[in-house]
């Protein structure tokens, strides 16, 4: 594909995914909402509208803001620990979750926003310069901006900067493989195992995230890491996540990361109670009892359950605390030091030491 013009001074920027309907309507094609715009209009996300006979992203070049976070925070526990990732996003989302926990930037519909601006080969030479082995697409879902997205992605390949996409997966097949084409790494977030959570609370369908695990786990190589809020009374049953996390061990892969994280009253659902820690407890007791080898709980303070353990022999091969790296025994091959066993993921010899700081990032003037 040919590098498409940057558009960093707030125009809008050629897309391709789309067609056009007999009626005169324009049809994106990027996500399974197939929304259907008349001159003007835009879409769900709000970030992709119709000008003229086409579809255009008008939000390229432009970001909520720049960010350096610990890897771990995405959350990715398997893929070069320790290390700091530059995270940014933008503006809109294609979904529609009542409990977003990240509303302020992904149910924005002010431009002013996208206070930053930055054109991908300044994101790539920045992320490098600042010693970030990775750049992070997240805090709004980065198919959205996915022009914008591969482009930063291309111009890191070339600099040895590699990325990483926090997606709910709910995207078509065609941008889909391209869009994963250029992530080397990705968190996706299983909001529920159940369509009517889906279709309540978000406004969306099981079935096209679970298309994107299965096509993630078995036809691309980026590592792969699943992420699931639990909301008490909507998401935690035993039986829901007996189907979960037994699905995931059979459909997936049984060393596929999962993390289970608290929710906290936030957007439309502020009369709900947090997440009790132990229902977290609960819920990686059933997905390890199911097989899975790498189960997390987070947005608590839980060592145990945010530590990595060996599957084959429990050694403790990396320990964390909230975000900060202890024990190490992992050998130079990702192996645990005590019986050799591979622990799936993405390593080096030795881990990162970027511990829990964030560090805002200001793309002005650099």
């Amino acid at each position: 594909m040919t590098r498409r013009k940057t558009a960093i001074d707030g125009t809008s920027t050629p897309t391709r995914y789309w067609h056009r309907l007999d009626d005169g309507r324009v049809q994106c094609d990027v996500c399974p909402r197939a929304c259907k715009l008349k001159e003007g209009a835009r879409g769900l996300c709000f970030v992709r509208a119709r000008e003229g006979d086409a579809v255009v992203l008008t939000t390229y070049g432009r970001s909520s803001g720049f960010c350096i976070d610990p890897i771990e925070k995405k959350p990715l526990n398997h893929f070069l620990p320790g290390t700091p990732v530059l995270s940014f996003g933008t503006a809109g989302c294609n979904l529609a979750c009542k409990f977003c926990q990240n509303w302020d930037m992904s149910k924005s519909r002010e431009m002013d926003t996208l206070a930053d601006t930055a054109a991908p080969e300044k994101i790539a030479r920045v992320a490098s310069d600042l010693g970030c082995r990775s750049v992070a697409y997240t805090y709004n879902d980065p198919v959205i901006f996915l022009e914008y997205a591969i482009d930063v992605a291309r111009a890191c390949r070339e600099v040895g900067v590699r990325s990483v996409a926090v997606s709910a997966g709910y995207v078509c097949p065609e941008p889909r493989a391209e869009f994963f084409s250029w992530m080397d790494a990705a968190n996706i977030d299983l909001k529920a195992f159940s369509e009517g959570f889906y279709k309540k609370l978000c406004s969306g369908h099981l079935e096209a995230v679970k298309e994107t695990l299965r096509y993630l786990v078995h036809e691309t190589d980026a590592w792969v890491e699943i992420t699931t809020l639990l909301i008490p009374g909507e998401n935690d049953s035993d039986a829901e996540l007996d189907a979960m996390t037994g699905w995931i061990a059979t459909e997936l892969a049984p060393e596929l990361p999962l993390h289970f994280t608290a929710f906290h009253p936030d957007w439309k659902m502020l009369d709900y109670s947090p997440t009790p820690p132990a229902t977290l407890t609960r819920a990686r007791e059933i997905a390890r009892n199911n097989g899975l080898h790498h189960v997390y709980t987070g947005n608590v303070h839980d060592e145990a359950g945010g530590s990595t353990y060996c599957h084959q022999c429990s050694e403790k091969l990396i320990g964390r605390d909230w975000y900060v790296l202890g024990d190490w025994n992992l050998d130079t091959d990702g192996r645990c030091a005590q019986c050799g066993t591979p622990l799936a993921g993405v390593f080096e010899a030795r881990p990162g030491h970027w511990g829990a700081r964030r560090q805002p990032v200001q793309m002005y003037g650099r």
